[in-house]
């Protein structure tokens, strides 16, 4: 069988060690990573807009200037 990979995302600790005890329990190979899949980079700068825009630095467009803006 051709090798897959699967991504879970447990809502808490609880949900974690049932998924863990299942694949222990079906002898199934998994491993868990705290790594995020986002470049720190983009991270931050996503992070700074988003603080940034609550500080009301932020701009508004309708849909008509957006367009206008992606042609």
């Amino acid at each position: 069988m051709k090798n897959q990979n699967l991504i879970v995302h447990p809502a808490n600790e609880q949900e974690m060690n049932v998924i863990k005890a299942f694949f222990k329990a079906l002898k199934i190979k998994f491993e868990v990573s705290n790594e995020s899949p986002y470049d720190p980079k983009f991270v931050k700068k996503v992070l700074q807009g988003k603080k940034e825009i609550e500080h009301g630095k932020g701009i508004t467009l309708s849909m008509e200037e957006l367009n206008d803006l992606c042609k």
